[in-house]
């Protein structure tokens, strides 16, 4: 058996006593914050240290900022940062060791680096930018083109957050109306998971959309609206961003922070302040294709009634040639028609006069010769059995009559000669 022995609290109290001898003064450590709780004005927390590119742990110790400090370190970190102080950021913290035999050893915080932090956000997000420039994403939603109408809209929000009820205060009038149709899907924009959970409801949003509707949504409206300025930090991360890059379909994001930026505005289709400047943005854009409508519509009333009156012109002038020209065919057939009646006219007469003359000819022919006129210049008619005869063939009787101008001789056939 050891001839010296110490119990549990004396050997305590002696590494006590060392730790406030070697880490008597109080220096500056970078640590990530774990977890932080408020308990009576004092925080405590659960600091740690990362393996670089894993999250295995290679040292951990709880830290304390007492009641004394706290509400001023707290303040003095907020309004140089823009955020408050949570878990899961690293910071640079000047630390004093203390060591209790009955609470174990821990670090009290003495001051907080805010720049510290600003810088590991702004390294952390601009490694972001540069991997995504790399694989060519960065701006690949931002060149899509504006749809023309908007008429389904598929929302990605924290479910009950304030913003949401300010988008849907405009967005449920415009539905209500008919002009445009919002399906909503629920996401946590708060700790670590908050980009795992859009992701998630994102996905689950396309794949219902498409059992659902034969088109795409027109755009895709991310949306947060209120909530602590630190929690715009897990939204700056990669995987969610490249996810939404490679959409097909614009993205608006109205993220709920005038000042500060996220990783989703700088890759967005179009980036607003808060969730009623994204709705503002819709109903504006469908506002002004109403108007564009309307102008086209004045401007095809306008040109038809250009058509027309171009039209009622040359329709007037062509009716106008049609009658000159029918006038004219009519004026021509007019004098044609006056032509051929005068010749009809001349011919007819003369066919009259031909006609005349060939009935007074044929009316001298026929005086000339009359029996009577024919007897009268010596001839005579010989008839045998009371019929007139031309031929000797034709004497049957022997007692023949000839007819004179002036009387009947009636004789006897004494010899018939023929002529040689």
């Amino acid at each position: 058996m050891p001839d010296q022995q110490l119990s549990l609290s004396e050997y305590l109290e002696t590494v006590q006593e060392i730790v406030k001898i070697a880490f008597g003064d109080p220096v500056w450590v970078k640590a990530e914050i774990r977890s932080l709780n408020t308990k009576s004005g004092h925080c405590y927390l659960e600091l740690a240290e990362k393996e670089e590119g894993t999250d295995k742990v290679i040292a951990s110790c709880k830290g304390t900022i007492w009641k004394s400090t706290a509400a001023k370190l707290l303040y003095k970190f907020q309004n140089e940062s823009g955020m408050e102080l949570s878990k899961d950021l690293n910071v640079l913290i000047k630390v004093k060791a203390s060591f209790s035999p009955q609470y174990g050893f821990s670090v009290n915080i003495e001051d907080i680096d805010s720049s510290f932090t600003l810088g590991d956000l702004a390294r952390r997000y601009q490694q972001i930018v540069k991997q995504l420039t790399e694989d060519g994403l960065i701006d690949k939603n931002k060149k899509l083109p504006t749809p023309f109408d908007i008429n389904k809209v598929l929302v990605i929000a924290p479910e009950q957050a304030a913003g949401l009820g300010d988008f849907r205060k405009d967005a449920d009038i415009l539905y209500k109306a008919g002009v445009c149709e919002f399906i909503y899907h629920s996401a946590t924009f708060q700790g670590n998971t908050a980009a795992a959970s859009i992701i998630a409801s994102l996905s689950q949003g396309l794949r219902q959309w498409a059992n659902e509707y034969k088109t795409p949504p027109d755009l895709i409206v991310i949306i947060r609206g209120g909530g602590a300025v630190n929690d715009l930090a897990y939204l700056n991360d990669y995987d969610l961003a490249a996810l939404l890059c490679k959409r097909s379909v614009p993205i608006w994001v109205g993220i709920g922070h005038e000042r500060d930026k996220t990783i989703l505005d700088e890759i967005a289709h179009r980036s607003f302040d808060t969730p009623s400047k994204v709705i503002g943005g819709i109903r504006n854009h469908i506002a002004e294709r109403v108007d564009e409508v309307k102008v086209f519509i004045q401007s095809i009333q306008l040109y038809s009634q250009q058509q027309i009156q171009v039209y009622q012109s040359q329709n007037d002038q062509l009716m106008q040639i049609t009658k000159s020209m029918a006038q004219a065919q009519l004026n021509q057939a007019s004098k044609q028609a006056d032509q051929v009646k005068t010749n009809v006219h001349y011919f007819a007469q003369q066919q009259l006069k031909r006609a005349t003359l060939n009935v007074e000819t044929l009316m001298r022919m026929t005086l000339i010769q009359n029996p009577t006129n024919v007897l009268a210049r010596g001839y005579a008619i010989v008839r045998s059995g009371g019929k007139a005869i031309t031929s000797i063939h034709q004497a049957k009787d022997q007692t023949l009559a000839i007819q004179l101008h002036d009387g009947l001789i009636n004789t006897q056939v004494l010899q018939v000669k023929p002529n040689e």
